[in-house]
């Protein structure tokens, strides 16, 4: 059967035409899929292009900060203090990975490292997730942890270990609580310091002179920006800024003073205070007990922290601490009674076993009185009875207000300020307001001698010494060694001359006859000197002893407390003054003398 050619043409046609159609329809969804794919390319080239630039970026450029080296602490000799030495620390790169995989690091880091993962987390979260820096998480391991954390290398992506600069001090506990240690920002300090340049991990100074010297120890950062393949091994540096390293400062301690004053209060509880009279430049600063700055180096166990606390406030410096300055507040009592115009320097008083004020009797310490004495016999033999009289016949406003002229009841300008006490000069507005009483004749006999409310610390007592010593200035005590020109740290406190020499002469007849006599070695320079021993009910007193020398022309102040000590000034501090004088003169003997030097 033959088919018509019409008919042929016809099929033809049609089977053409859906041809036709079908390519139409390809052709126009391989336009539509090249253009979406055109139009995502331009988006992601023209728009987007340098925000996924940035990205890739992040992914292989890597900021590797470096620690300044801390400046260091030196004596006023040039002699190390403190200094930094090579540690290791472990850093992680926040970016190296997603979050989701951390887990499994944090746990092996938490295992090697000893801390716990929420507070790697916390540090992680707190640097961000995203940071292309390296973030430190624990500082000073040890070599063990170095190596588990070696072995455990190819698990451990995104974690390194490297070296760094650590506060290290070479004489350990010694000069603790003037040197300070330093310690990583906590959270709180990082929001207070993030202003001048901190950043999460920094380590400041926490006490002393790290604290307080900090603007000039610190140095400044620096870094490198480097490129890293996809193992985070390091292809090139990029860029570099160089740390800067941070300024040594000097400071007036002398290192052999320093370790004579710590040897002679030994385990006592208390604070050895020496310092030239003359500028207030101070020569050594002990307190006890004390603490080594090195820990704070290091991670702390909790037993060491444990036997640190266990040793009654150690990070305490007594000598900044106030306490009832006791007997060597007559200097203060003498300077007013003759300064007021009440007294001439030649007064002679009878002395009694007691003198009552009040209703109260006020009892001599040695319970029977010394006959008549003069200002210097009352300073010698440290009589009680002989400043009640004083006090209760000028009554409380010469003394309160001379307490102030020498620098009690304010802090004295050492550098150290934080952690010093301004003591106490109580008045009838101040008793009035505290114990809500007015102010009694009693509590002026008490002040005659140091005791009642009274406060002074060590170093306040070191700067009362100084001003006879000197002549009658007013010194301002510092650590710094920069210019000591005596004039840039005193004033003159315009004593009368004669008020001066009885205050030498008394000084120095404590030594010679009075409650000093340990103090009268003849192969010394003569020594001024005055004893104190103050209640501290129901617990043991609380001892002193303030010496000076050459009397003539003295060139050292010596202040030895025992806080709770027991016994008495004169016997037990009196031979811790003496120890560090004896030292001085060893390293420094005046000219003309026989004493053997050291140097």
């Amino acid at each position: 059967m033959r088919l018509s050619s019409s008919w042929i043409q016809q099929g033809t046609s049609r089977t053409v035409g859906k041809g036709f159609q079908a390519l139409v329809l390809m052709l126009g969804i391989t336009l539509l899929l090249f253009g979406g794919l055109g139009s995502r390319l331009v988006y992601l080239q023209l728009i987007e292009g340098s925000h996924n630039r940035q990205l890739a970026n992040e992914n292989r450029i890597r900021l590797i900060p470096k620690q300044p080296e801390r400046g260091k602490v030196l004596d006023r000799k040039g002699r190390l203090l403190a200094s930094s030495r090579l540690s290791h620390a472990v850093f992680i790169w926040p970016l190296a990975k997603k979050k989701a995989k951390w887990a499994t690091t944090l746990s092996h880091l938490s295992n090697i490292l000893k801390l716990s993962k929420d507070t790697i987390q916390r540090r992680v979260e707190q640097e961000g997730s995203t940071s292309t820096s390296l973030l430190r998480i624990a500082r000073s391991i040890s070599p063990a942890q170095i190596t588990a954390l070696q072995e455990r290398r190819d698990e451990l992506d995104g974690v390194e270990v490297d070296a760094e600069a650590i506060r290290y001090y070479p004489n350990g506990d010694l000069a603790a609580h003037v040197l300070g240690y330093t310690g990583e920002l906590t959270d709180e300090e990082l929001e207070k310091f993030k202003p001048d340049g901190y950043r999460l991990g920094d380590v400041i100074g926490q006490m002393g002179a790290e604290q307080s010297f900090e603007s000039q120890l610190r140095g400044e950062w620096g870094g490198q920006q480097v490129e890293v393949d996809g193992w985070g091994q390091v292809l090139r540096i990029l860029g570099e800024k160089p740390t800067r390293a941070g300024k040594d400062i000097h400071l007036t301690i002398d290192l052999d003073i320093q370790k004579a004053a710590e040897k002679a209060l030994g385990k006592i509880k208390g604070a050895v205070v020496a310092m030239d009279p003359n500028n207030g430049a101070i020569l050594a600063m002990v307190s006890r007990p004390a603490f080594d700055p090195n820990i704070f180096s290091g991670v702390i166990s909790q037993s060491v922290w444990e036997d640190i606390q266990s040793r009654d406030h150690p990070f305490v410096n007594r000598a900044l601490q106030a306490f009832p300055p006791a007997s060597t507040f007559k200097i203060v009592t003498t300077t007013a009674a003759i300064e007021s115009g009440n007294y001439p320097a030649n007064t002679v008083l009878n002395t009694f076993p007691f003198l009552t004020v009040g209703g109260i009797q006020f009892w001599d310490w040695n319970r029977a009185g010394f006959g008549p004495l003069d200002f210097r016999g009352a300073m010698a033999m440290s009589s009680d009875t002989f400043f009640y009289q004083v006090a209760v016949r000028m009554g409380e406003k010469p003394l309160l207000d001379w307490s102030r002229r020498y620098g009690f009841g304010r802090k004295t300008g050492i550098e150290l300020g934080i952690e010093e006490s301004r003591g106490l000069v109580p008045d009838d507005d101040w008793k009035r307001k505290e114990i809500g009483e007015p102010w009694y004749g009693g509590d002026t006999v008490n002040s005659s001698i140091g005791q009642g409310f009274f406060q002074t610390t060590p170093l306040q007592v070191a700067v009362m010494f100084a001003v006879p010593a000197n002549g009658g200035y007013l010194v301002k005590p510092h650590l710094l060694k920069d210019n000591e020109e005596s004039r840039n740290w005193r004033e003159f406190l315009n004593l009368r001359p004669d008020t001066i020499k009885v205050l030498k002469e008394g000084l120095r007849q404590v030594v010679t006859g009075g409650t000093g006599q340990a103090l009268n070695i003849p192969n010394l320079p003569p020594i001024a000197g005055k004893s104190g021993t103050a209640e501290d009910p129901p617990r043991k007193s609380h001892t002193w002893f303030g010496a000076y020398a050459p009397d003539n022309k003295p060139e050292i102040v010596v202040v030895a407390f025992g806080e709770n000590s027991g016994g008495g000034g004169g016997s037990l501090m009196g031979p811790i003054a003496l120890k560090v004088i004896e030292e001085y003169f060893k390293l420094y003997p005046p000219k003309g003398s026989l004493i053997n030097s050291k140097t």
